[in-house]
């Protein structure tokens, strides 16, 4: 694989993961409320959607390094798959919470009503959990990308051994 190749992956699954949960986010709460609303909620909450987002991009472009092994030979990707999909699954909830109760308006389901409220009470708290297990993601990738780049290097270099 050419070099371009190698650094345009990793780039292009970082934009689209972010770009993916950016216009998940804003089409779940303007259709929950109304896109003036989403762009109010977003500027609100930016001091923490704007690092779920951003570290969900980050997250997605290591899982495509790791995934397809394109700057060290990686055995074993670990837990990294779900990792990069649970924290997105969790980041998501936690930024739509805020707005789940408008959207119980929409769908009068008993159950989605408490859930919806609950969710709506501890949004930050989500926001909070969801952004942990963005970065929890982020380490164990790196984690097993430096472990494979040590164990790579000890390889190629046998002096190394017998030091």
């Amino acid at each position: 694989m050419t070099k371009s190749r190698r650094i345009l992956w990793p780039v292009g699954a970082g934009i689209a993961g972010a770009s993916f949960l950016t216009a998940l986010y804003f089409g779940l709460v303007s259709w929950a409320e109304s896109p003036q609303h989403a762009v109010e909620l977003f500027w609100e909450d930016r001091w923490i959607v704007f690092p779920i987002i951003l570290g969900f991009g980050v997250q997605a472009a290591l899982y495509v390094i790791l995934r397809k092994r394109l700057f060290i030979a990686v055995a074993d990707t670990g837990p990294s798959g779900a990792l990069t999909g649970a924290s997105g699954g969790v980041s998501t909830t936690a930024m739509v919470a805020c707005c789940a109760h408008h959207a119980a308006d929409v769908l009068p389901i008993l159950g989605l009503t408490a859930a919806a409220t609950f969710l709506a009470e501890y949004r930050t708290a989500f926001m909070l959990v969801g952004l942990g297990m963005t970065l929890l993601g982020i380490v164990v990738m790196l984690i097993i990308l430096f472990k494979e780049r040590r164990k790579a290097i000890r390889m190629l270099s046998p002096s190394a051994e017998a030091a």
